[in-house]
């Protein structure tokens, strides 16, 4: 699994039909690949539940989303396993099938909920619109797999 985590002060997503957005928390693009598992999505889950991206008093990183009540907005994401290498149309083979993917995304988000955590998500195989406010701005990119992100 791959997330690209986005720490916000505010997100939104809409699609035909919907709509979700939480306040100060993380933005999570979720992606699935062919090849995880339920422990793929356990593991990220807890990883980012216990992630110390956001400041204290002193403005350093070290505390986590449960010590600011953070809220979550999930957002699935196959194209986070686009291949570009040598083309420049991506291919998505390593992308999970929807079969695959849903499953382990409403795992994630129902491990993440577990907490206590408030959590809305976007439309699953949806075109959606996301918007946010970026809050540090603090980005980063976590997977489950060896992941080598060069195009060359």
């Amino acid at each position: 699994m791959r997330a690209v985590l986005q720490r916000v002060s505010e997100a939104s997503a809409s699609w035909d039909g919907g709509q979700a957005s939480i306040g100060p928390g993380y933005c999570i693009l979720l992606g699935v690949a062919d090849t995880d598992t339920e422990r793929d999505a356990d593991y990220l889950a807890d990883k980012i539940v216990k992630l110390r991206v956001f400041s204290d008093a002193d403005g350093k990183f070290n505390l986590s989303a449960a010590q600011v009540n953070a809220q979550f907005l999930v957002v699935s994401q196959f194209t986070l396993f686009a291949d570009a290498r040598g083309q420049n149309r991506p291919g998505f083979l390593k992308a999970a099938r929807p079969e695959i993917g849903r499953p382990l995304i409403d795992r994630f988000i129902e491990r993440i909920r577990a907490t206590g955590a408030v959590v809305q998500t976007g439309s699953f195989g949806s075109q959606m619109q996301v918007r946010l406010v970026n809050d540090g701005p603090t980005t980063l990119v976590l997977s489950t797999d060896a992941w080598d992100p060069r195009i060359g």
